[in-house]
């Protein structure tokens, strides 16, 4: 095992990588919001074996903003800033720090295999310390398609977190955490292994050169395989998170139940359901979390550490 390399006067600190994450995915989630509510609506669409809500992505879409208005596209959104303040942070924080101290000794990355090791950890730890808004976010963003007198009607994701806190335990706000660590598991395996691998293959190539384009293709590629890969584990954590005590008995006992229910209920298809709303946001989001974070890390080597003509790098 290749060993760390001593911080010097040319790495960024670590508190800064960590600070660059969460604001990187905080400013990508500006952008997105809408498309991770239509995403949420289409994966809870049919629950209890009810009638489906929305036919697309599109019908969910011109639904939400005929029956709840423009605004409501963005419900949530305090929570989708603070998941990003926790999760993405933690991630991408550990991931950049990993990935430096796995690089060979004269700077080579770290083969695929390793690198996806280095997204499961990274995705890990950040998922549980993210849960809470996660678990905000789901609700927040599913409280518009219930009925008046059933929704939570948080006025934002403090409120959220404080109420769910004294009116179900401290401890539902990690619900679903063991599904969330396992979808953030292979999202990060897949979405930070496969777009350093496409960043490095594509610039093999010989036609990419380093900057926005290049990022742009490799997290549009990354964003591709990691909806392929995801989705399943995602819609077993969404519904689980939004789920309510009946009678004293939860709907679902854990992702394994969630998933045979909508696979015997809604067809072997429904675990891809919203496919296009989460590619259409987790395409954008990775293009612009990593576009950001390699122009925030390219800005402190050259304006910081002094490095002239300095690129991003780090991921």
């Amino acid at each position: 095992m290749a060993q760390s390399k001593p911080a010097g006067p040319q790495s960024i600190p670590n508190g800064v990588k960590f600070l660059f994450g969460g604001l990187s995915g905080m400013g990508a989630t500006l952008f997105v919001q809408p498309l991770d509510l239509v995403k949420n609506r289409m994966q809870l669409s049919g629950v209890g074996g009810g009638k489906k809500e929305y036919k697309t992505s599109f019908h969910a879409f011109r639904a939400i903003l005929k029956n709840e208005g423009v605004v409501a596209m963005y419900s949530g959104l305090s929570a989708g800033l603070l998941r990003q303040a926790t999760y993405t942070t933690t991630r991408l924080g550990i991931y950049t720090w990993l990935f430096e101290m796995m690089q060979g000794p004269n700077g080579e990355p770290p083969g695929f295999f390793m690198k996806a090791l280095i997204g499961m950890a990274a995705g890990i730890v950040g998922a549980f310390v993210g849960t809470p808004a996660e678990v905000a976010l789901i609700r927040m963003t599913a409280d518009g398609r219930l009925p008046p007198a059933e929704r939570r009607n948080y006025s934002n994701v403090f409120n959220a977190l404080m109420r769910i806190a004294k009116e179900e335990g401290v401890v539902t706000m990690w619900r679903g955490a063991i599904p969330t660590m396992g979808r953030a598991m292979v999202v990060n395996a897949a979405q930070l292994a496969s777009y350093s691998q496409a960043k490095q293959g594509l610039a093999a190539t010989g036609y990419f050169s380093e900057g926005i384009f290049l990022h742009f293709c490799a997290s549009m590629i990354s964003g591709l395989v990691t909806t392929a890969a995801s989705m399943p584990v995602d819609i077993a954590k969404t519904r689980i998170q939004n789920m309510k005590i009946i009678d004293g008995k939860p709907e679902y006992t854990g992702s394994a139940d969630v998933l045979l229910k909508v696979i015997k209920r809604e067809g072997v298809f429904a675990l891809w359901k919203g496919f296009t709303p989460y590619y259409a946001r987790l395409g954008p989001h990775t293009v612009l979390t990593f576009i950001f974070l390699e122009q925030m890390n390219g800005w402190y080597k050259r304006s910081i550490l002094g490095i002239k003509d300095a690129k991003g790098g780090g991921l």
